[in-house]
């Protein structure tokens, strides 16, 4: 990862770097990417979602192929019954996870 430092902000940068892994303690190929992240809510006056994710040679992916696999995720999706007090532990190599909207206040420790 790369740092732009701009006027007030910090400009990220990635990669590039391939979709899939190869986890060799599950000896399968995993997808390892957070290219849909930019395509669900990311979007203000900094962060464009079109242009966010590109090949390596910097044109940006179809969007009928985004928005088939933002489709995918949403298929195979399951939303946890959060109580008070939960705890959830996600080995990043076996799950692909997100966030949904939700209502404040809400309280995040890492």
């Amino acid at each position: 990862m790369k740092f732009e430092w701009l006027e007030d902000v910090v400009k990220t940068i990635m990669g590039p770097i391939p979709a899939v892994k190869y986890d060799k303690s599950r000896n399968r190929k995993i997808w390892f990417n957070s290219m849909v992240a930019t395509y669900t809510g990311w979007e203000d006056e900094r962060n464009d979602p079109v242009k966010a994710v590109t090949f390596g040679d910097g044109q940006p992916l179809p969007s009928n192929v985004v928005y088939d696999c933002l489709k995918l995720l949403e298929e195979e999706s399951v939303a946890i019954p959060w109580q008070k007090g939960d705890v959830l532990l996600i080995d990043n190599w076996a799950d692909l996870h997100s966030r949904k909207s939700f209502i404040p206040p809400r309280r995040v420790v890492a």
